[in-house]
């Protein structure tokens, strides 16, 4: 009984923020009954217009004080209030806990930015990333702490984060590649990664407790924990072993496989799928990102099956040394190829146009703007949605919103 009572107490410590306002709600509460009794009482009607003033006030410093408290506590278990407000944080527990689950695939920069969309709609994400990434900070880490690539991995958690700006601008904190230490070119994310799969022991759950740092609207899961090593075969019989090699090699890719053979796909990434309202391959690596998940016949099979929606976001660009001169319908022909024709029923394909100063920049690396062969497209089987959905400052990319709006709106279209 003592210990109760001295924890209640401790609510009355200084420095808590509480009791000031439990004095405020007290004194509001005070207001009320004097201002009601003398009303009820009080013959004389300036008198009584005072006496009910007095109860407004009342009601008014009993709100406020009931209002401040109710932040207080609430601050203790979600920091993040002091920066969002309250009416933001019940908005996105209540409204976005309640959206579609959306299951995106792929790696890079292409799912993060498609994944920073979603999360303004929806916190039921799941991000399936792919784990062949072998070349930068990712791969050093890989061959130095035999453990899994990042890279792609912290990328997504960052994109789902809902953590301070801070704090994802930490993550992606990149130490200066020219100096001379063994940071050079490391990025902070991917050592935080590499730390917690020491900690752990399982690069699955570090990515969990991640996850948790950053305050995920979502989860990211990795496609398989098998050690995957991507192989590339070319048009002429050569092959290029790793995925940071395939794009150098710039040559005509005939096929892709990965090595083992037959990996594990995660539980979990399974489970999502097979729970999914809408199943989203890319933007991203045609061959380097979204085609190394579909190699893993378990996570195929899986979208194959399930009854959610399916789509293919196309990239808005050719990508040197993997697909120059594709059209939309020769990157969807490249994907069923390497995995099954029903892996999707809808393609999105942008229609806007670029800016001539920009186009121009990549022009001189050899990429040009997806041709969309909308009729051939069809003639496959698959739905186009078309639409300009891309933004361009110093690079293209896609409209992270307004993409996210496309997809979820299909919902209402079944």
């Amino acid at each position: 009984m003592k210990n109760k009572i001295l924890s209640i107490l401790k609510w009355l410590y200084p420095g808590i923020g509480i009791k000031r306002w439990i004095v405020v709600s007290a004194f509001g509460v005070i207001l009320v009954i004097i201002g009601s009794v003398r009303l009820r009482t009080e013959e004389y009607l300036i008198v009584q217009i005072l006496d009910a003033i007095v109860v407004l006030s009342g009601i008014i410093i009993l709100i406020l004080g009931i209002r401040h408290m109710i932040r207080a506590f609430i601050a203790v278990f979600m920091p993040s209030v002091k920066d969002k407000g309250l009416v933001d944080i019940l908005y996105q527990r209540k409204y976005l806990g309640r959206g579609p689950k959306v299951v995106t695939i792929g790696g890079g920069t292409g799912l993060s930015v498609l994944l920073s969309g979603l999360k303004e709609y929806t916190s039921n994400n799941t991000a399936i990333v792919t784990v062949a990434d072998d070349g930068g900070s990712s791969g050093r880490l890989r061959q130095q702490f035999d453990i899994l690539p990042p890279g792609d991995i912290r990328n997504c958690l960052v994109a789902l984060a809902d953590a301070p700006t801070l704090m994802r601008d930490l993550f992606q904190f990149r130490f200066d590649a020219s100096s001379a230490t063994e940071l050079a070119g490391h990025n902070f994310g991917n050592l935080f990664i590499t730390v917690m799969t020491k900690l752990t022991g399982d690069f699955e759950k570090a990515i969990k407790e991640t996850g948790k740092v950053l305050a995920l609207k979502g989860q990211v899961i990795p496609s398989t924990l098998d050690n995957v090593v991507l192989v590339a075969i070319h048009n002429d019989g050569s092959s290029t072993q790793g995925e940071n090699n395939i794009g150098k090699a710039h040559l005509p890719i005939s096929s892709l496989y990965i090595k083992p053979a037959s990996p594990l796909a995660t539980p979990e990434a399974i489970r999502a799928i097979e729970e999914a309202e809408i199943i989203v391959l890319g933007p991203g690596s045609l061959y380097t990102s979204i085609i190394p998940n579909l190699l893993i016949k378990e996570i195929t099979d899986s979208i194959v099956s399930s009854n959610a929606i399916k789509v293919y976001v196309c990239n808005v660009m050719t990508q040197p040394g993997e697909t120059e001169g594709y059209t939309v319908s020769e990157h969807i022909k490249t994907l069923v190829a390497h995995s099954h024709p029903r892996v999707f029923d809808y393609c999105i394909v942008n229609t806007g146009e670029m800016p001539r100063e920009i186009l121009r920049n990549y022009e001189k690396q050899n990429s040009y703007p997806v041709i969309n062969d909308k009729k051939t497209i069809e003639g496959m089987g698959y739905r186009v949605i078309e639409d300009n959905m891309v933004v361009c400052d110093t690079v293209i990319r896609h409209d992270h919103l307004k993409l996210s709006r496309i997809i979820l709106g299909l919902i209402e279209e079944v």
